[in-house]
Order: structure tokens, then sequence, then C-alpha cells
């Protein structure tokens, strides 16, 4: 049986060039759908990984009850300073809260490679902003200073809009500021924002004195629990207070999901379509071999043989449009910049990141293509006619 499947399939396999433009658009359908579902994985992916790689376990993140992101949030500078005192907070060598009290306004940015705009975080911050952003570094130009229209902006910014070039004036809303520094804070969702000083933010757009979130930096990531009952015991701090981890593994679930739910229904619905050509590619491989199919049967070989040879020709087809597929996304996007919006509906830059799992899945949806595809034309290889051997 064993010597009976190893020939049939060896004369499957051989006899595929015979078949090169059947076989080939069969192979081409299947790639496109892995390519299709490992590129919105990869999106996926990458955007995740910018969200949940944002952020310190030992640094809280505070806005008001009931707020879902900083856009609804609204915070009254009592709170701050009420914080500011709160048993668990960290300070530094002068004896000074680190906290950082914060407002996020957007505005229009436009996109270098498609010109068209796109909502931009513009983030007014403390002093203890940048010690609160772990690997915040200046790697180009200077910081701002504090009470003018001057701007520091991240990486992803840099990458994917136009306007921000180090010492560039650019127009934001109705007022002109003046890029002086480039920052990197390794990747992160920070580095999607624009910073300026806080007390210019709240002039500009008339918040008065008011932030909608509070970041502090904690004595150990334990101590968010102390910040958490000091808060509930004071009636003046209405305050949901989650570590930044935390925070941002929240915010990137909404998107990732919906990023992975649009992929894979398009990717279903191609695979349909690539199992369409499978069988067709399948069906006529069995017709044109029904002769050869007849006379191996009637010199003893079984149908189960023949059946077998014809699946897996079909799985080596499928086989090998998963891995153009997957090698066709990995050599394309890869790495690749990309922005999309963010739950605070601004653009989060993000790098493609093509996974070993979603190789894994990608692969195993073009050999499902594949067994589906080859299950019909292999009954039937199964069940030729002996008599077949006297078709002409």
């Amino acid at each position: 049986m064993f010597d009976q499947i190893a020939a049939v399939t060896l004369i499957n396999l051989r006899s595929i060039p015979q078949r090169a433009l059947l076989s080939g658009a069969t192979v081409f359908s299947i790639a496109l759908v892995v390519m299709v579902l490992l590129g919105f994985l990869a999106m996926s992916s990458g955007f995740s990984k910018t969200m949940q790689g944002t952020g310190s376990a030992d640094v809280a993140v505070m806005l008001r009850t009931g707020s879902q992101t900083e856009l609804n949030s609204g915070l009254s500078v009592d709170q701050l300073r009420l914080i500011e005192e709160a048993p668990g907070i960290a300070r530094d060598a002068n004896d000074i809260p680190i906290v950082s009290g914060e407002l996020f306004v957007i505005v229009d940015g436009i996109k270098r490679a498609s010109q068209t705009e796109a909502n931009l975080p513009l983030r007014g911050v403390g002093p203890a902003a940048q010690s609160l952003r772990q690997g915040f570094t200046i790697v180009e130009g200077r910081t701002y200073e504090a009470g003018t229209n001057e701007l520091i902006v991240g990486e992803g910014i840099i990458r994917e809009f136009a306007g921000f070039d180090l010492g560039q004036t650019i127009r934001l809303g109705s007022n002109e500021w003046v890029v002086v520094g480039i920052f990197s804070t390794g990747g992160t969702v920070f580095d999607s924002e624009i910073w300026t000083d806080l007390t210019v933010i709240q002039n500009l757009y008339q918040r008065g004195t008011s932030v909608q979130s509070i970041r502090a930096r904690l004595t150990s990531p334990e101590a968010i629990e102390e910040v958490r009952a000091y808060a509930e015991n004071d009636p003046r701090l209405n305050l949901d207070i989650q570590s930044e981890v935390d925070y941002f593994a929240s915010q990137a679930g909404g998107t990732a999901m919906l990023i992975t739910y649009l992929g894979v229904p398009l990717s279903i619905a191609m695979a349909i379509g690539a199992l369409a050509g499978a069988w067709n590619t399948m069906y006529s491989s069995v017709d044109t071999r029904m002769r050869e199919i007849a006379t191996l049967r009637a010199i003893g070989f079984s149908g189960f043989a023949a059946a077998f040879g014809t699946m897996v020709e079909s799985l080596a087809l499928a086989g090998l449009g998963g891995l153009i597929g997957a090698a066709g996304v990995y050599l394309l996007f890869n790495g690749v910049s990309a922005s999309t919006l963010g739950s605070s509906f601004t653009q989060v830059v993000f790098s493609f990141a093509v996974t070993p799992m979603s190789v894994v899945l990608g692969l195993g949806l073009a050999l499902i293509v594949g067994f589906l595809g080859g299950i019909i034309p292999a009954i039937r290889a199964a069940t030729v006619p002996l008599l077949a051997v006297h078709r002409s």
C-alpha cells in the first residue's frame, strides 16, 4: 500500500507542469488569500505591539471617573494639587512630586504618502512629562521653552506627516508654531504625538487651568493601591486610576480587533474563490489522467492510493501558494511604517509586524483550501471505472 501511494503521488506531482496554467492560477489565488490575511494580521500585530509596548508599571494614569480616553476627561488644577500630595507618589531629588497634568487637543496634519488630512494629537505637558516617559530622548534639536509657541514632535510624526521638519514653522488651527526638537520614546505611542508647554495650550485653547489627565511616577508598581485608596477617601478626587501599562493595553484592544475583524471575513471570502479554483484544477488533473488512473487500477493499484495521490497534489499546490503569500507579505510589509486611527480619534504611527503565529495561520488557511479543494477530485480518482482504460 505504501509503495502504491508513493508511486501514484510521484506521478501526480511530476504531471503538474502539464497543467501549468491551471496549477499556476491556483497557486496565485491561494497566495493572494494568504497575503490579504497576513497583511491585516501584520497591521493588527504592529498596532498592538506599539500600544502594549507603551507605558510603565510604575506610572499611573488618572482620568475623570467614567472616561475611557483623555478626550472625554476633564480635571481641575485642585485635583492635580491633591494628587501631588498623595501617598505613593515618587519625588525627585528636590522633593518635588513627579507629576504631570496634561491636556490633549486634536489638530490637522498632512500625510506624506497620500497628501490627505488626518487628526494628530497636540499634547500640552508639565515639566515632569519627559521623565515620566520611559526611554524619552531628544534626538534632534532641543526641547521647547515654557510659555512659547514651540513644539517638539515624535519620530513617528516625522516619518508619516509633512510639515514638521526641524526648524519649520507650521500652522495648527489658528496658531503658528515652530518645531524646535524631535524626540523618540523607542517606538511607543508617544512617538505619534506633538508636545508643547501645558500653559500655552491652556491659554490658546481657552481651557483655563484645567487638564484632561494626570500622570504620576509611583514609588513602586504596588503603590498604585495607596493612590487609589487616597482618591477613594477624598470626595474631591473623582478619578479612575490605572497603571500606564494597563491603560494602553485596554486602548489597543478595540482597534486591533477591528482590524482583525475586517481582514478575516475578506480573507474567507477570497478563500472561497480560491477553493473553487483549487477544485477546478484538481478535477481537471483527474479528468486528464483518467486513462492513466484506470490502467493503474487494472494492474492492482488501490483506489485509496489514487485518492491519496490526488490529495497530496492539491495540498502541495496550496502549500506552495501559502509559502509564496507569506514570503510576499514579509518582504513587502514587515517593518513598513503606517498610521491608523486610534481610540482618541487621532493617528497612531506603527510598523507592520509579521509574526510566526500569523504565518502559521496563513499556511493553515492555505492547506484548508487545498484539502477542501481536493476532496471531490480525490473521490473521483478513487472511483475511476476500470473501463476507462479503453478511452481514446
